[in-house]
């Protein structure tokens, strides 16, 4: 319907334009006005169709994670009544999340955040790395651990344990208290000749929407304490670390902070100067611009230029393919290396729905102390 009406105006326009040229009366001033008029007129219609379009868009994605978010709030009723119909295992209960028991949140606790809700909780990732203290290879460090260290006997599960491109040696297990077995047996065993780091996970970030001009990275935390006292912020729970500003030149903010700041900023609107402010968490995916490649930037790439839209060798802006002609480079070489799981490749790698995207947002809240 949208595209019928414009196509009229569009003839309509190539109507006045048509008779102008053809009329010998007009003076040449007159014509020129006529046709910059008419000008004006066609990049007004393409604005208000690209506001069309955008508007569509976010008019679609709201009602695909309304439904999202009704189908998880009716399972997660239909699991809560199961609950309470279901005789007690044991007197700390347990919600069984991917197949792991994970214990309960406390009853007092608000509502469930709508991003565990809509994508449910990432499974966390526990994981060391050993490094030579000599001049050794991966490989070598592999195999004296081997030599050295029992995991069946002290009953751990391992769920990685692979060379780095460093040379170091990365080993994942199921907790916690099984890396801290690991660290403890490696160094009594292996001591002498490895270094042992526990890689701790990173504090989870929040994004604070359209906040005032007067709010700085300097003075934000004062500001976030000072005008939200219910929320019993403390001097140290905010790490502001820098602010952007977006295509509609509104402000956001970033900011880091712990677990339990992370759970209340989320269910809270905050209040900053004399607007609410609605908070997000903010999950930032290293890509480069020159390879459309992960956890490196296009200072440090060895590949080779790869356009994001349609994996040619050329830069964006040269790039000439239409929709249906794009192509994800990182999902192309996932189906290289990976003959029996394939993916569907045919998208850009700038779109959210990204198999390779959605698996690094993944592995970066996994790597998140939520």
């Amino acid at each position: 319907m949208a595209d019928d009406v414009s196509q009229q105006i569009e003839n309509a326009l190539n109507m006045i334009v048509n008779f102008t040229d053809k009329s010998g009366n007009l003076k040449k001033e007159l014509k020129n006005s006529i046709h910059e008029a008419v000008s004006n007129l066609r990049n007004l219609i393409f604005v208000l169709k690209s506001n069309l379009l955008e508007k569509t868009e976010e008019y679609n994605k709201t009602r695909k994670e309304v439904k999202q978010l009704k189908d998880a709030l009716e399972k997660e009723k239909a699991t809560s009544t199961a609950r309470l119909v279901a005789p007690s295992v044991n007197s700390n209960p347990a919600l069984i999340s991917r197949g792991r028991a994970v214990p309960a949140p406390p009853s007092g606790d608000k509502k469930k955040l709508f991003s565990e809700i809509v994508c449910g909780k990432s499974e966390e990732r526990h994981k060391l790395t050993v490094k030579p203290k000599e001049n050794q290879s991966s490989e070598e460090i592999k195999k004296l651990l081997k030599s050295k260290i029992d995991p069946v006997n002290m009953k751990i599960g391992i769920r990685a344990f692979k060379s780095l491109k460093n040379g170091n040696v990365l080993i994942e297990a199921d907790s916690k208290e099984e890396i801290d077995l690991l660290n403890s047996q490696i160094h009594d065993k292996c001591g002498d000749q490895l270094e042992i780091n526990i890689q701790k996970r990173r504090n989870p970030r929040l994004i604070i929407y359209n906040v005032p001009d007067a709010v700085t990275p300097e003075n934000a935390e004062d500001i976030i304490i000072a005008q939200n006292p219910d929320l019993k912020l403390q001097e140290g729970d905010i790490q502001t670390k820098f602010t952007f500003k977006t295509k509609r030149k509104t402000r956001n903010l970033v900011i880091e902070v712990n677990p339990q700041t992370r759970r209340q900023l989320l269910q809270n609107k905050l209040k900053l100067e004399w607007m609410i402010c609605k908070v997000d968490d903010y999950i930032s995916v290293n890509r480069c611009f020159k390879c459309s490649g992960y956890n490196h930037r296009h200072t440090e790439c060895r590949s080779e230029e790869a356009c994001p839209l349609c994996a040619g060798k050329h830069k964006l802006k040269e790039c000439t393919a239409s929709k249906p002609d794009y192509k994800c480079i990182n999902c192309v070489k996932y189906n290289t290396y990976n003959k029996d799981r394939k993916t569907h490749e045919n998208h850009s790698s700038l779109d959210w729905s990204c198999p390779s995207l959605q698996a690094m947002i993944d592995k970066y809240r996994q790597n998140t102390n939520y």
